[in-house]
């Protein structure tokens, strides 16, 4: 009786390990993630630059402005000016200490580490469409993201033009 419990035990634990695999194989979708944030995420690797734009996003404020969150970092060792950003065609008023992006010195938009604003007034979008944000560099010319409109609550409540 007791060899019985035991054997019906491993089949139990046997079959319970079976049911836990992954049934997909090695290209399961759930492989294959590698972005965690809902923000738009590029980068601009050429001989004069190496950009990594992450985690924008467009907050959508009561009175109709649009506020950008995100981060741009230079990794290489020669740095960029930011000359510019639109939104939806619609140039932004970004105020910054520089607009050099100087190499591992990270140009961030809003956060308790924020050294940099971008508000487009007026812009009038809603929360959950998509906008196109270009961003217009010295050297690493006109790049282009899509990202998605947010609204002002939760993580981005602090978020204000």
């Amino acid at each position: 009786m007791q060899l019985r419990k035991v054997a019906i035990g491993l089949v139990v634990i046997a079959s319970l390990s079976t049911l836990t695999a992954c049934g997909a194989g090695e290209s399961a979708a759930s492989r294959n993630i590698t972005k965690v944030t809902d923000g738009a995420e590029t980068e601009v690797t050429t001989a004069t630059s190496a950009l990594k734009l992450r985690g924008f996003v467009v907050v959508a404020q009561p009175d109709g402005s649009a506020v950008l969150v995100g981060t741009i970092l230079n990794t290489n060792s020669t740095p960029d000016l930011l000359l510019g950003i639109s939104i939806n065609s619609v140039l932004a008023t970004v105020t910054t200490a520089s607009s050099e992006i100087s190499e591992n010195v990270p140009m961030i938009f809003e956060g308790d580490s924020a050294n940099a604003k971008a508000v487009v007034p007026g812009l009038g979008v809603k929360a959950g469409s998509t906008v196109e944000i270009s961003f217009f560099f010295n050297t690493a010319g006109v790049v282009t993201v899509k990202a998605i409109v947010r609204d002002q609550r939760d993580t981005y409540a602090g978020v204000t033009a």
